[in-house]
Protein backbone atom coordinates (compact mmCIF):
# COMPACT_ATOMS: atom_id res chain seq x y z
CA UNK A 1 0.00 0.00 0.00
CA UNK A 2 3.26 2.63 0.89
CA UNK A 3 3.76 2.25 -2.91
CA UNK A 4 0.16 3.68 -3.90
CA UNK A 5 0.20 6.31 -1.86
CA UNK A 6 3.31 7.70 -2.86
CA UNK A 7 2.00 7.14 -6.38
CA UNK A 8 -1.42 9.69 -5.03
CA UNK A 9 1.21 11.86 -3.48
CA UNK A 10 3.21 12.86 -6.39
CA UNK A 11 0.00 12.94 -8.43
CA UNK A 12 -1.45 15.24 -6.17
CA UNK A 13 1.72 17.33 -6.45
CA UNK A 14 1.77 17.70 -9.96
CA UNK A 15 -1.93 18.41 -10.33
CA UNK A 16 -1.26 21.84 -10.53
CA UNK A 17 -0.53 22.19 -14.29
CA UNK A 18 -3.58 20.39 -15.27
CA UNK A 19 -5.63 21.77 -17.85
CA UNK A 20 -8.51 20.08 -19.39
CA UNK A 21 -11.17 17.61 -17.12
CA UNK A 22 -11.03 14.00 -17.44
CA UNK A 23 -14.39 11.99 -15.22
CA UNK A 24 -13.30 8.45 -14.12
CA UNK A 25 -16.48 6.69 -14.16
CA UNK A 26 -16.43 3.63 -12.10
CA UNK A 27 -17.14 0.43 -14.16
CA UNK A 28 -20.36 -1.59 -13.97
CA UNK A 29 -22.08 -3.41 -16.86
CA UNK A 30 -25.45 -2.40 -15.81
CA UNK A 31 -24.68 1.43 -15.85
CA UNK A 32 -22.47 0.63 -19.31
CA UNK A 33 -24.64 -0.45 -20.84
CA UNK A 34 -26.72 3.10 -21.46
CA UNK A 35 -24.00 4.24 -23.71
CA UNK A 36 -24.09 1.26 -26.28
CA UNK A 37 -25.88 3.12 -28.93
CA UNK A 38 -22.92 5.47 -28.98
CA UNK A 39 -20.30 3.53 -27.96
CA UNK A 40 -21.04 0.64 -30.53
CA UNK A 41 -22.65 2.76 -33.26
CA UNK A 42 -20.41 2.45 -36.60
CA UNK A 43 -19.72 6.24 -37.07
CA UNK A 44 -17.82 6.45 -33.95
CA UNK A 45 -14.30 4.69 -33.42
CA UNK A 46 -14.37 4.03 -29.43
CA UNK A 47 -12.03 1.93 -27.73
CA UNK A 48 -14.94 -0.22 -26.09
CA UNK A 49 -12.84 -2.93 -24.51
CA UNK A 50 -11.34 -1.31 -21.85
CA UNK A 51 -13.05 -0.26 -18.85
CA UNK A 52 -13.68 1.93 -16.85
CA UNK A 53 -13.74 4.83 -19.11
CA UNK A 54 -12.87 8.41 -18.83
CA UNK A 55 -15.88 10.43 -19.63
CA UNK A 56 -13.82 12.99 -22.20
CA UNK A 57 -14.86 11.89 -25.14
CA UNK A 58 -17.25 13.94 -26.68
CA UNK A 59 -19.05 11.05 -27.94
CA UNK A 60 -19.75 9.68 -24.49
CA UNK A 61 -19.92 13.01 -22.80
CA UNK A 62 -23.11 14.18 -24.61
CA UNK A 63 -24.87 11.02 -23.08
CA UNK A 64 -23.02 10.86 -20.13
CA UNK A 65 -24.42 14.47 -18.97
CA UNK A 66 -27.81 13.50 -19.85
CA UNK A 67 -28.01 10.27 -17.21
CA UNK A 68 -26.42 12.11 -14.44
CA UNK A 69 -28.75 15.17 -14.50
CA UNK A 70 -31.61 13.72 -15.45
CA UNK A 71 -34.70 16.01 -13.79
CA UNK A 72 -32.26 18.93 -13.18
CA UNK A 73 -34.01 21.31 -15.48
CA UNK A 74 -32.81 24.76 -13.76
CA UNK A 75 -35.86 25.39 -11.94
CA UNK A 76 -36.10 26.81 -8.66
CA UNK A 77 -36.80 24.06 -6.47
CA UNK A 78 -35.96 24.06 -3.20
CA UNK A 79 -32.85 22.71 -1.72
CA UNK A 80 -34.29 19.86 -0.35
CA UNK A 81 -35.51 18.82 -3.60
CA UNK A 82 -32.61 19.53 -5.32
CA UNK A 83 -30.41 17.28 -2.61
CA UNK A 84 -32.83 14.27 -2.86
CA UNK A 85 -32.84 14.20 -6.93
CA UNK A 86 -30.54 16.24 -8.57
CA UNK A 87 -27.73 17.11 -6.72
CA UNK A 88 -24.56 15.33 -4.60
CA UNK A 89 -24.97 15.93 -0.66
CA UNK A 90 -22.15 18.54 -1.01
CA UNK A 91 -21.30 19.70 -4.11
CA UNK A 92 -18.50 22.31 -4.26
CA UNK A 93 -17.82 24.17 -7.92
CA UNK A 94 -14.90 26.84 -7.28
CA UNK A 95 -13.22 28.60 -10.26
CA UNK A 96 -10.37 25.72 -10.63
CA UNK A 97 -11.26 22.75 -8.79
CA UNK A 98 -14.50 20.53 -8.01
CA UNK A 99 -15.76 18.75 -4.96
CA UNK A 100 -18.26 16.54 -3.99
CA UNK A 101 -19.41 13.99 -1.19
CA UNK A 102 -22.60 11.39 -0.59
CA UNK A 103 -23.89 8.85 1.77
CA UNK A 104 -24.41 5.48 -0.02
CA UNK A 105 -27.41 3.75 2.00
CA UNK A 106 -27.45 0.27 0.22
CA UNK A 107 -30.38 -1.27 2.78
CA UNK A 108 -32.83 -4.44 0.96
CA UNK A 109 -34.64 -6.86 3.02
CA UNK A 110 -35.80 -9.99 1.04
CA UNK A 111 -37.17 -13.97 1.29
CA UNK A 112 -35.78 -16.85 0.11
CA UNK A 113 -38.81 -18.79 -0.38
CA UNK A 114 -36.92 -21.83 -0.92
CA UNK A 115 -35.13 -22.34 2.34
CA UNK A 116 -38.33 -20.28 4.05
CA UNK A 117 -35.67 -17.98 5.55
CA UNK A 118 -35.38 -13.96 5.43
CA UNK A 119 -32.33 -12.06 4.41
CA UNK A 120 -31.17 -8.65 4.39
CA UNK A 121 -28.38 -6.15 3.18
CA UNK A 122 -27.45 -3.30 5.30
CA UNK A 123 -24.62 -1.23 3.98
CA UNK A 124 -23.26 2.40 4.57
CA UNK A 125 -20.93 3.70 2.30
CA UNK A 126 -19.39 7.29 2.08
CA UNK A 127 -18.17 8.41 -1.33
CA UNK A 128 -15.43 11.79 -1.56
CA UNK A 129 -14.04 13.31 -4.92
CA UNK A 130 -13.65 15.68 -6.99
CA UNK A 131 -11.67 17.86 -9.52
CA UNK A 132 -7.99 19.67 -9.03
CA UNK A 133 -7.42 22.10 -12.16
CA UNK A 134 -8.84 20.27 -15.21
CA UNK A 135 -6.81 16.97 -15.37
CA UNK A 136 -7.07 15.49 -11.89
CA UNK A 137 -9.62 13.87 -11.08
CA UNK A 138 -9.91 11.51 -7.83
CA UNK A 139 -12.32 9.59 -6.21
CA UNK A 140 -12.96 7.47 -2.51
CA UNK A 141 -15.24 5.27 -1.16
CA UNK A 142 -15.64 3.24 1.84
CA UNK A 143 -18.56 0.71 2.80
CA UNK A 144 -19.39 -0.75 6.23
CA UNK A 145 -21.52 -3.69 6.00
CA UNK A 146 -23.55 -6.32 7.54
CA UNK A 147 -26.05 -8.91 5.81
CA UNK A 148 -27.36 -12.36 6.10
CA UNK A 149 -27.52 -13.99 2.43
CA UNK A 150 -29.20 -17.01 0.85
CA UNK A 151 -27.42 -20.01 0.93
CA UNK A 152 -25.78 -20.42 -1.80
CA UNK A 153 -23.72 -17.28 -1.17
CA UNK A 154 -23.16 -18.62 1.93
CA UNK A 155 -21.69 -21.92 0.85
CA UNK A 156 -19.60 -19.62 -1.57
CA UNK A 157 -18.30 -17.52 1.23
CA UNK A 158 -17.59 -20.10 3.24
CA UNK A 159 -15.67 -22.00 0.52
CA UNK A 160 -13.74 -19.28 -0.73
CA UNK A 161 -13.31 -16.51 2.11
CA UNK A 162 -14.83 -13.96 0.19
CA UNK A 163 -17.95 -11.76 -0.32
CA UNK A 164 -18.26 -11.87 -3.39
CA UNK A 165 -16.37 -9.55 -5.22
CA UNK A 166 -16.00 -7.23 -2.21
CA UNK A 167 -13.38 -8.30 0.78
CA UNK A 168 -13.23 -11.08 3.66
CA UNK A 169 -16.07 -11.56 6.22
CA UNK A 170 -16.33 -12.51 9.17
CA UNK A 171 -19.58 -14.17 10.62
CA UNK A 172 -21.33 -12.93 13.62
CA UNK A 173 -24.42 -13.68 15.95
CA UNK A 174 -23.55 -17.29 15.56
CA UNK A 175 -25.44 -17.81 12.05
CA UNK A 176 -23.67 -19.47 9.34
CA UNK A 177 -25.31 -17.38 6.83
CA UNK A 178 -25.06 -13.66 8.42
CA UNK A 179 -21.38 -11.91 7.54
CA UNK A 180 -19.85 -8.59 8.39
CA UNK A 181 -17.03 -6.70 6.22
CA UNK A 182 -15.70 -3.31 4.84
CA UNK A 183 -13.86 -2.11 2.43
CA UNK A 184 -12.58 0.90 0.38
CA UNK A 185 -11.64 1.66 -3.25
CA UNK A 186 -9.71 4.70 -4.31
CA UNK A 187 -8.99 5.95 -7.62
CA UNK A 188 -6.98 9.23 -8.43
CA UNK A 189 -6.65 9.90 -12.21
CA UNK A 190 -3.84 12.61 -14.13
CA UNK A 191 -3.63 13.67 -17.66
CA UNK A 192 -0.71 15.83 -18.16
CA UNK A 193 -1.53 16.19 -22.10
CA UNK A 194 -4.42 14.15 -23.87
CA UNK A 195 -2.20 11.21 -25.40
CA UNK A 196 -1.37 10.13 -21.83
CA UNK A 197 -3.78 9.17 -18.44
CA UNK A 198 -1.75 7.93 -14.94
CA UNK A 199 -3.82 6.57 -12.64
CA UNK A 200 -3.40 4.99 -9.29
CA UNK A 201 -5.43 3.67 -6.19
CA UNK A 202 -7.38 0.95 -5.26
CA UNK A 203 -10.22 -0.50 -7.37
CA UNK A 204 -10.85 -3.02 -10.89
CA UNK A 205 -9.80 -2.97 -14.73
CA UNK A 206 -12.34 -5.30 -17.18
CA UNK A 207 -10.89 -6.20 -20.16
CA UNK A 208 -13.38 -7.09 -23.03
CA UNK A 209 -16.90 -5.90 -24.86
CA UNK A 210 -18.73 -8.86 -22.91
CA UNK A 211 -20.33 -9.36 -19.85
CA UNK A 212 -17.41 -11.76 -18.76
CA UNK A 213 -13.98 -11.22 -19.64
CA UNK A 214 -11.50 -14.23 -19.95
CA UNK A 215 -8.74 -11.66 -20.09
CA UNK A 216 -9.67 -9.70 -16.98
CA UNK A 217 -12.58 -9.04 -15.07
CA UNK A 218 -14.00 -6.43 -12.21
CA UNK A 219 -14.89 -9.67 -10.80
CA UNK A 220 -12.08 -9.88 -7.87
CA UNK A 221 -12.42 -7.85 -5.06
CA UNK A 222 -9.98 -4.53 -5.12
CA UNK A 223 -6.80 -4.11 -5.42
CA UNK A 224 -3.89 -1.90 -5.43
CA UNK A 225 -2.52 -0.83 -8.78
CA UNK A 226 -0.57 1.86 -10.78
CA UNK A 227 -1.91 2.20 -14.56
CA UNK A 228 -0.58 3.46 -17.63
CA UNK A 229 -2.97 4.54 -20.91
CA UNK A 230 -1.67 6.24 -23.84
CA UNK A 231 -4.60 6.95 -26.29
CA UNK A 232 -2.88 7.70 -29.83
CA UNK A 233 -6.29 8.00 -31.69
CA UNK A 234 -6.72 4.35 -33.08
CA UNK A 235 -4.51 2.44 -31.06
CA UNK A 236 -5.01 2.77 -27.37
CA UNK A 237 -2.70 0.89 -24.66
CA UNK A 238 -2.27 -0.13 -21.18
CA UNK A 239 -0.17 -1.20 -18.76
CA UNK A 240 -0.93 -1.93 -15.37
CA UNK A 241 0.89 -2.96 -12.00
CA UNK A 242 -0.74 -4.48 -9.28
CA UNK A 243 -0.35 -6.34 -5.87
CA UNK A 244 -2.52 -8.74 -4.60
CA UNK A 245 -2.92 -11.09 -1.36
CA UNK A 246 -3.67 -14.55 -1.56
CA UNK A 247 -3.87 -16.28 1.50
CA UNK A 248 -6.29 -19.32 0.32
CA UNK A 249 -5.05 -22.53 1.99
CA UNK A 250 -2.77 -24.73 -0.11
CA UNK A 251 -0.09 -27.58 0.90
CA UNK A 252 2.88 -25.94 -0.82
CA UNK A 253 5.40 -24.45 1.34
CA UNK A 254 4.74 -20.57 -0.04
CA UNK A 255 5.06 -18.53 3.24
CA UNK A 256 4.29 -14.70 1.53
CA UNK A 257 0.50 -14.99 0.58
CA UNK A 258 1.46 -11.84 -1.52
CA UNK A 259 2.06 -11.71 -5.11
CA UNK A 260 2.36 -9.05 -8.14
CA UNK A 261 0.67 -8.52 -11.64
CA UNK A 262 1.96 -7.21 -14.90
CA UNK A 263 -0.78 -6.47 -17.50
CA UNK A 264 -0.76 -5.06 -21.10
CA UNK A 265 -3.21 -4.59 -23.45
CA UNK A 266 -3.44 -2.92 -26.78
CA UNK A 267 -6.81 -2.19 -28.61
CA UNK A 268 -6.33 -1.32 -32.33
CA UNK A 269 -9.41 0.24 -34.02
CA UNK A 270 -8.74 -1.26 -37.44
CA UNK A 271 -11.93 1.17 -38.52
CA UNK A 272 -15.11 2.53 -37.29
CA UNK A 273 -16.56 -1.18 -37.71
CA UNK A 274 -13.45 -3.94 -36.76
CA UNK A 275 -11.60 -3.60 -33.61
CA UNK A 276 -8.45 -6.34 -32.72
CA UNK A 277 -7.21 -6.31 -29.03
CA UNK A 278 -3.42 -7.82 -27.58
CA UNK A 279 -3.02 -8.82 -24.13
CA UNK A 280 -0.63 -10.16 -21.57
CA UNK A 281 0.37 -10.47 -18.28
CA UNK A 282 2.77 -12.10 -15.97
CA UNK A 283 1.66 -12.99 -11.85
CA UNK A 284 4.99 -14.00 -9.79
CA UNK A 285 4.78 -14.59 -6.05
CA UNK A 286 6.92 -12.16 -3.75
CA UNK A 287 8.33 -15.04 -1.84
CA UNK A 288 9.67 -18.25 -3.50
CA UNK A 289 8.64 -21.79 -2.14
CA UNK A 290 12.15 -21.72 -0.13
CA UNK A 291 10.71 -18.61 1.47
CA UNK A 292 13.23 -16.55 0.00
CA UNK A 293 11.64 -13.37 -0.80
CA UNK A 294 11.16 -12.48 -4.52
CA UNK A 295 10.14 -8.78 -4.45
CA UNK A 296 8.81 -6.69 -7.88
CA UNK A 297 10.57 -7.71 -10.34
CA UNK A 298 12.01 -5.18 -12.00
CA UNK A 299 12.89 -6.92 -15.70
CA UNK A 300 8.78 -6.45 -16.11
CA UNK A 301 8.77 -2.68 -15.66
CA UNK A 302 9.00 -1.86 -19.22
CA UNK A 303 5.75 -0.77 -19.90
CA UNK A 304 5.51 -1.10 -23.74
CA UNK A 305 6.95 -4.42 -23.89
CA UNK A 306 4.68 -7.75 -24.47
CA UNK A 307 5.94 -10.09 -21.58
CA UNK A 308 5.93 -13.46 -22.90
CA UNK A 309 9.60 -13.48 -24.38
CA UNK A 310 11.18 -11.84 -21.28
CA UNK A 311 9.30 -14.55 -19.20
CA UNK A 312 10.58 -16.79 -20.90
CA UNK A 313 14.23 -15.23 -21.22
CA UNK A 314 14.12 -15.19 -17.70
CA UNK A 315 13.84 -18.49 -17.36
CA UNK A 316 11.08 -18.13 -14.56
CA UNK A 317 8.47 -19.77 -12.76
CA UNK A 318 6.01 -17.07 -13.35
CA UNK A 319 2.52 -17.71 -14.64
CA UNK A 320 2.32 -15.83 -17.96
CA UNK A 321 -1.32 -15.39 -19.96
CA UNK A 322 -1.88 -14.01 -23.28
CA UNK A 323 -4.95 -12.79 -25.22
CA UNK A 324 -6.74 -11.59 -28.43
CA UNK A 325 -10.11 -9.72 -28.29
CA UNK A 326 -11.88 -8.79 -31.53
CA UNK A 327 -15.19 -6.88 -32.10
CA UNK A 328 -16.98 -6.34 -35.65
CA UNK A 329 -20.29 -3.93 -35.64
CA UNK A 330 -22.44 -5.29 -37.80
CA UNK A 331 -25.07 -2.58 -37.75
CA UNK A 332 -25.43 -0.05 -35.45
CA UNK A 333 -27.63 -2.44 -33.72
CA UNK A 334 -25.30 -5.13 -33.70
CA UNK A 335 -22.28 -5.64 -32.75
CA UNK A 336 -20.22 -9.16 -32.66
CA UNK A 337 -17.35 -9.63 -29.98
CA UNK A 338 -14.92 -12.46 -28.63
CA UNK A 339 -11.95 -13.25 -27.07
CA UNK A 340 -9.39 -15.90 -26.71
CA UNK A 341 -7.40 -16.54 -23.68
CA UNK A 342 -3.79 -19.04 -23.59
CA UNK A 343 -2.30 -19.87 -20.64
CA UNK A 344 -0.09 -22.97 -21.85
CA UNK A 345 0.42 -23.89 -25.33
CA UNK A 346 2.50 -26.92 -26.67
CA UNK A 347 2.82 -26.81 -30.16
CA UNK A 348 2.70 -30.26 -30.69
CA UNK A 349 -0.20 -30.97 -28.22
CA UNK A 350 -1.83 -27.94 -29.08
CA UNK A 351 -2.97 -29.60 -32.75
CA UNK A 352 -2.87 -33.06 -32.00
CA UNK A 353 -3.92 -34.07 -28.60
CA UNK A 354 -7.37 -32.06 -27.84
CA UNK A 355 -7.61 -33.73 -23.91
CA UNK A 356 -3.86 -32.93 -23.16
CA UNK A 357 -4.08 -31.60 -19.61
CA UNK A 358 -1.94 -28.62 -20.67
CA UNK A 359 -3.84 -27.14 -23.34
CA UNK A 360 -5.08 -24.46 -21.46
CA UNK A 361 -7.21 -21.82 -23.15
CA UNK A 362 -11.12 -20.33 -22.96
CA UNK A 363 -12.85 -18.78 -25.73
CA UNK A 364 -16.10 -16.29 -25.57
CA UNK A 365 -18.13 -15.54 -28.48
CA UNK A 366 -20.96 -13.22 -28.33
CA UNK A 367 -23.69 -10.17 -30.00
CA UNK A 368 -24.83 -7.02 -28.36
CA UNK A 369 -26.80 -4.11 -29.28
CA UNK A 370 -28.82 -1.10 -28.56
CA UNK A 371 -32.32 -0.49 -29.42
CA UNK A 372 -33.81 -3.97 -30.05
CA UNK A 373 -36.80 -4.10 -32.06
CA UNK A 374 -36.70 -0.24 -32.65
CA UNK A 375 -37.09 0.46 -28.81
CA UNK A 376 -34.89 3.04 -27.84
CA UNK A 377 -32.80 2.10 -24.61
CA UNK A 378 -33.61 -1.51 -25.32
CA UNK A 379 -30.29 -2.80 -24.78
CA UNK A 380 -29.39 -6.33 -24.66
CA UNK A 381 -26.39 -8.98 -24.85
CA UNK A 382 -25.86 -12.65 -25.60
CA UNK A 383 -22.88 -14.18 -25.09
CA UNK A 384 -21.37 -17.76 -24.55
CA UNK A 385 -17.97 -18.69 -22.17
CA UNK A 386 -16.20 -21.97 -22.58
CA UNK A 387 -12.79 -22.56 -20.54
CA UNK A 388 -11.01 -25.85 -20.21
CA UNK A 389 -10.00 -27.68 -17.04
CA UNK A 390 -6.84 -25.92 -15.08
CA UNK A 391 -6.66 -23.20 -17.45
CA UNK A 392 -5.60 -20.38 -14.88
CA UNK A 393 -3.90 -23.13 -12.47
CA UNK A 394 -0.01 -23.27 -11.91
CA UNK A 395 2.01 -25.67 -10.44
CA UNK A 396 2.56 -23.39 -7.34
CA UNK A 397 -0.92 -22.26 -5.71
CA UNK A 398 0.24 -18.80 -5.10
CA UNK A 399 0.87 -18.38 -9.16
CA UNK A 400 -2.55 -19.03 -10.01
CA UNK A 401 -4.48 -16.31 -12.11
CA UNK A 402 -6.34 -14.72 -8.61
CA UNK A 403 -6.46 -11.88 -6.38
CA UNK A 404 -7.70 -12.15 -2.83
CA UNK A 405 -8.49 -15.44 -3.60
CA UNK A 406 -10.91 -14.87 -6.32
CA UNK A 407 -10.15 -15.81 -10.02
CA UNK A 408 -9.10 -12.62 -12.19
CA UNK A 409 -10.67 -13.55 -15.18
CA UNK A 410 -14.89 -15.49 -15.23
CA UNK A 411 -15.91 -16.33 -11.73
CA UNK A 412 -16.27 -19.69 -12.41
CA UNK A 413 -12.49 -19.99 -12.70
CA UNK A 414 -12.30 -23.04 -15.57
CA UNK A 415 -13.91 -26.09 -17.01
CA UNK A 416 -16.68 -25.02 -17.46
CA UNK A 417 -19.32 -23.77 -20.58
CA UNK A 418 -21.73 -20.88 -19.81
CA UNK A 419 -24.98 -19.24 -22.11
CA UNK A 420 -25.79 -16.12 -20.51
CA UNK A 421 -28.21 -13.32 -22.07
CA UNK A 422 -29.67 -10.01 -20.74
CA UNK A 423 -31.55 -7.63 -21.90
CA UNK A 424 -31.79 -3.56 -20.33
CA UNK A 425 -34.54 -0.95 -20.97
CA UNK A 426 -34.11 2.38 -19.46
CA UNK A 427 -37.07 4.64 -19.48
CA UNK A 428 -36.86 8.18 -17.85
CA UNK A 429 -35.75 7.44 -14.38
CA UNK A 430 -37.09 3.37 -14.53
CA UNK A 431 -34.06 1.27 -15.13
CA UNK A 432 -35.49 -2.67 -15.70
CA UNK A 433 -32.86 -5.72 -15.92
CA UNK A 434 -33.27 -8.86 -16.79
CA UNK A 435 -30.79 -12.06 -17.15
CA UNK A 436 -30.54 -15.47 -18.27
CA UNK A 437 -27.71 -17.53 -17.43
CA UNK A 438 -26.73 -21.28 -17.83
CA UNK A 439 -23.49 -23.21 -17.05
CA UNK A 440 -22.32 -26.63 -17.11
CA UNK A 441 -18.93 -27.75 -15.28
CA UNK A 442 -17.36 -30.54 -13.34
CA UNK A 443 -16.49 -30.60 -9.72
CA UNK A 444 -13.69 -32.47 -7.69
CA UNK A 445 -14.51 -35.53 -6.78
CA UNK A 446 -13.04 -36.42 -3.62
CA UNK A 447 -9.41 -35.28 -3.46
CA UNK A 448 -9.00 -35.66 -7.21
CA UNK A 449 -8.68 -32.67 -9.03
CA UNK A 450 -10.61 -32.26 -12.35
CA UNK A 451 -9.67 -28.63 -13.21
CA UNK A 452 -12.16 -26.30 -11.87
CA UNK A 453 -11.15 -24.89 -8.69
CA UNK A 454 -7.80 -22.83 -9.68
CA UNK A 455 -6.49 -22.57 -6.34
CA UNK A 456 -5.13 -25.98 -6.48
CA UNK A 457 -1.89 -27.07 -8.09
CA UNK A 458 -2.60 -28.86 -11.43
CA UNK A 459 1.04 -30.31 -11.75
CA UNK A 460 -1.36 -33.81 -9.81
CA UNK A 461 -4.45 -33.78 -12.96
CA UNK A 462 -6.51 -36.29 -12.76
CA UNK A 463 -4.94 -37.51 -16.04
CA UNK A 464 -2.81 -36.57 -18.52
CA UNK A 465 -4.24 -36.82 -22.09
CA UNK A 466 -8.72 -37.06 -22.45
CA UNK A 467 -9.63 -34.16 -20.35
CA UNK A 468 -12.85 -32.80 -21.47
CA UNK A 469 -15.11 -29.62 -20.61
CA UNK A 470 -17.34 -30.58 -17.69
CA UNK A 471 -15.35 -33.59 -16.16
CA UNK A 472 -15.58 -34.79 -12.83
CA UNK A 473 -19.13 -34.12 -10.88
CA UNK A 474 -21.58 -33.14 -13.96
CA UNK A 475 -23.27 -30.07 -12.46
CA UNK A 476 -25.65 -27.87 -13.96
CA UNK A 477 -26.89 -24.14 -13.12
CA UNK A 478 -29.66 -21.85 -14.57
CA UNK A 479 -29.66 -18.49 -13.38
CA UNK A 480 -32.52 -16.09 -13.66
CA UNK A 481 -32.76 -12.73 -12.66
CA UNK A 482 -34.75 -9.33 -12.83
CA UNK A 483 -34.97 -6.22 -11.18
CA UNK A 484 -36.66 -3.38 -11.62
CA UNK A 485 -35.08 0.08 -10.39
CA UNK A 486 -36.00 3.76 -10.02
CA UNK A 487 -33.88 6.30 -10.33
CA UNK A 488 -34.31 9.06 -7.26
CA UNK A 489 -30.76 10.67 -7.94
CA UNK A 490 -28.85 9.52 -10.61
CA UNK A 491 -25.51 11.70 -9.53
CA UNK A 492 -24.52 8.37 -7.23
CA UNK A 493 -26.90 6.29 -8.37
CA UNK A 494 -29.84 5.95 -5.43
CA UNK A 495 -32.96 4.13 -6.42
CA UNK A 496 -35.76 1.91 -5.32
CA UNK A 497 -35.58 -1.14 -6.64
CA UNK A 498 -37.00 -4.17 -6.41
CA UNK A 499 -35.46 -7.57 -7.68
CA UNK A 500 -35.76 -11.49 -7.76
CA UNK A 501 -33.76 -14.56 -8.49
CA UNK A 502 -33.99 -18.07 -9.10
CA UNK A 503 -31.10 -20.89 -9.29
CA UNK A 504 -30.97 -23.64 -9.03
CA UNK A 505 -27.93 -26.01 -9.41
CA UNK A 506 -27.38 -30.14 -9.70
CA UNK A 507 -25.55 -33.04 -10.11
CA UNK A 508 -25.42 -36.46 -8.41
CA UNK A 509 -24.44 -35.16 -4.93
CA UNK A 510 -26.55 -32.38 -3.96
CA UNK A 511 -30.08 -30.60 -5.88
CA UNK A 512 -29.70 -26.49 -4.64
CA UNK A 513 -32.26 -24.39 -4.97
CA UNK A 514 -32.86 -20.86 -4.33
CA UNK A 515 -36.04 -18.47 -5.04
CA UNK A 516 -35.64 -15.55 -3.69
CA UNK A 517 -37.40 -11.48 -3.71
CA UNK A 518 -35.39 -8.47 -2.22
CA UNK A 519 -36.42 -4.81 -2.06
CA UNK A 520 -34.28 -2.17 -0.83
CA UNK A 521 -33.02 1.43 -0.90
CA UNK A 522 -29.66 1.47 -3.20
CA UNK A 523 -27.16 3.30 -3.91
CA UNK A 524 -23.65 3.69 -5.79
CA UNK A 525 -22.08 2.41 -9.64
CA UNK A 526 -20.28 -0.93 -7.71
CA UNK A 527 -21.17 -4.19 -9.62
CA UNK A 528 -21.96 -6.50 -7.24
CA UNK A 529 -22.26 -10.17 -8.80
CA UNK A 530 -24.57 -12.98 -7.80
CA UNK A 531 -24.55 -15.47 -10.97
CA UNK A 532 -21.85 -17.55 -9.14
CA UNK A 533 -20.63 -21.39 -9.41
CA UNK A 534 -19.79 -23.31 -6.59
CA UNK A 535 -16.26 -24.03 -6.53
CA UNK A 536 -16.49 -27.63 -4.55
CA UNK A 537 -18.71 -30.21 -3.37
CA UNK A 538 -20.94 -29.14 -0.32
Amino acid sequence: MKRIFTSIALLLITAGIARSQSIYQPYSYDFYQKFNADAYSTQTRLHTSLKPFFIDDSLLMHRYDSIMNYGGDGSNKNILYRKLFNEHLIDVKGANSTFYADLLPDFNIGRDLSNKRNTYLSSLGLQIGGTVGKKFYYNISGYLNQAEVPNYISTYIRQVGIVPGQAYASSFNNNLNAYAWDYITATVSYTPVKYLNISAGRDKTFIGDGYRSLLLSDYASPYPFFKLTANLGNVKYMAMWAYFTDPAGTSDLNIDRNKWGIFHYLDWNVNNRLSFGFFDSVIWSNTDDQGHTHGFDFSYINPVIFLRPVEAANGSPDNALIGFTTKYKLTDGITAYGQFSLDEFTAKEFFNNAGYVNNKFGYQVGIRGANLFGVTNLNYLLETNTVRPYTYSERSSILNYSANSEPLAHPWGANFREVVALLNYSYKRFDLMGEVDYGRYGLDIGNDNYGKDIFKHYSQPIQRDGNTIGQGLKTNMVYLQGKIGYVLNPKYNLRLELGGIYRTEKNSDFNDKTAMITFGLRSSFRQIYSDLASYKTH
